[in-house]
């Protein structure tokens, strides 16, 4: 994904980030040569193109260069954008009105020396772009971005989450034709067509010709609101009579443009209906969810290596309580899919560099989206289990998990316990989860744990990390170090002895 690749089955070109950030400064060399309209539209294309690819990956991976990234660009797109609408404008003027008309004559008027004036900014805006910070973010971003690999179940599930933003929009701006909810919508569905353009390729080359007809009908629903409010600034000595043959002709083009929105995005068939289709559902949309949240562990260096060795025990060890009955909550689905992101994310406040590791892994956790499928409750709960599976136990004067009801303390300190414990037991010689065994005896549960030193140190160890995990028990909580047996291997016999064998 960090380069142009052809995707395979298909005569469609996959422009990744890479891509577009050398487009840029190809794109940027065109317009200090000459900013004519298409050459400006296609830089700032770009520009969009990699500031949105910055913004979706910068919700999986906190590394710095994405928002410095989207920093670097932001004046010169500005800029750009202010340059660009003037230029629509224009071209507007000229299609909806006469010759000798007056308010044509003043709008092209007073639009020519704005035009004028933001040509030079954009000019001095492209002179100062570094280009070399910029090739040096291509260099780190281009790596970082295949953390979330093209059409994968990540990528799926952040074009889902802007799928969901996209179409709670459509909902508000169906209730009404004031144009603020309508510029919103089309910010909306800008971000989820390039979200799909960047990350979900092979879908793209279905939905692409129609994402962006409905993109481009929104964009001149715009611009005709745009200039309405222009007419009303500059235009406002004109006659009444003249004034209100152009609010007729704007407001017979908007309400074209969106009737055909209507009839593309309404209805059981709609474009909207066909979008969701093509995006996971039912379980595929958990196990979308779930990679996101992997990715978020390998950008952060949490998916391998004792991470992932404590990720698996963890897991195996929630499992095996759920299945001894061992009254913890780990009977209920939506609590294992929070053990499970716990166990994958519970390392990423390593990398955050932070003297409280867990405390800075839930920070950054609440700063991220909810990923589709997610309830705000369950994600709640995911970053207090990561808050607390290292460290002090939680306490009822911690603000945060005071607020939780008593089946979600439980909860809460089961699964961040499962962890402490799971982390114990691989520092202490734990490190597969295919042997471990819980049972459940009349009086104690019992974990027996193949590999695990039977040493006063470690019992010292793993009896304080199974605390926590004991207080929600309806039993004690006995593990149990269990000897792993040495692999018998069978050594071939010896030349003589197969020739002798033969012979005989």
């Amino acid at each position: 994904m960090a380069s142009a690749s052809t995707i395979p089955g298909s005569s469609a070109e996959h422009r990744g980030l890479s891509h577009w950030m050398e487009r840029v400064l190809k794109e940027l060399d065109k317009v200090r040569t000459a900013p004519d309209p298409d050459v400006v539209h296609d830089l700032r294309v770009a520009l969009r193109r990699c500031r949105s690819l910055a913004a979706v990956m910068g919700e999986v991976d906190p590394h710095a260069a994405w928002p410095e990234m989207r920093r670097l660009g932001r004046k010169l797109f500005r800029q750009l954008g202010e340059l660009r609408d003037t230029q629509v404008l224009q071209e507007w003027v000229n299609k909806l009105g006469s010759e000798g008309d007056p308010v044509r004559e003043r709008l092209l008027n007073h639009l020519g020396k704005v035009e004028a004036e933001e040509k030079e900014s954009a000019l001095r805006a492209a002179a100062k772009f570094d280009q070399k910070t910029w090739r040096g973010y291509e260099r780190v971003l281009g790596r970082r971005v295949r953390v979330v690999p093209a059409d994968g179940p990540a990528a799926q599930s952040l074009a889902l989450e802007r799928f969901f933003a996209a179409k709670e929009l459509h909902l508000q701006a169906l209730r009404t034709e004031k144009p603020e909810p309508w510029h919103v919508l089309r910010i909306g569905v800008k971000r989820f067509r390039y979200t799909v353009e960047s990350l979900m390729p092979e879908r793209y080359t279905v939905w692409g010709e129609t994402m962006k007809h409905v993109q481009d009908l929104l964009g001149e629903v715009h611009d005709l609101d745009v200039l309405a409010e222009t007419i009303a600034n500059v235009a406002a000595e004109a006659s009444e009579e003249v004034r209100g043959r152009w609010r007729e002709r704007i407001a017979t083009e908007r309400s074209a443009r969106l009737e055909e929105y209507r009839q593309l995005c309404m209805g059981t068939k709609s474009l909207w209906q066909e979008w969701r289709e093509g995006l996971p559902q039912g379980r595929r949309q958990v196990n979308a969810a779930m990679a996101r949240l992997r990715a978020t562990a390998r950008a952060l260096g949490a998916g391998s290596g004792k991470f992932a060795q404590v990720a698996r025990l963890a897991v195996k060890l929630y499992d095996g309580l759920a299945k001894a009955n061992a009254g913890t909550p780990s009977e209920n689905r939506e609590m294992r899919m929070v053990m499970q992101a716990a166990a994958r994310l519970h390392g990423i406040g390593t990398a955050l560099r932070a003297k409280s590791p867990q405390r800075a892994a839930r920070r950054f956790l609440r700063k991220l989206a909810i990923p589709a499928g997610w309830s705000e409750a369950e994600w709640e709960l995911l970053g207090l289990t990561v808050r607390y599976h290292r460290g002090k136990e939680p306490r009822e004067k911690d603000k945060s998990y005071a607020r939780l009801g008593k089946e979600e303390k439980k909860a809460v300190c089961a699964m961040a316990g499962v962890l402490r414990l799971a982390r114990e037991l691989r520092k202490h010689g734990v490190a597969s989860s295919k042997d471990l065994q819980v049972e459940r005896s009349v009086d104690a549960v019992i974990i027996r744990a193949p590999g695990l030193a039977n040493t006063e140190t470690s019992a010292a160890r793993v009896a304080a990390g199974k605390h926590l995990l004991e207080t929600v028990l309806d039993r004690p909580l006995i593990v149990q170090p269990v000897a792993v047996l040495a692999k018998v291997v069978e050594l071939p016999k010896a030349p003589e002895t197969i020739q002798a064998t033969a012979s005989d």
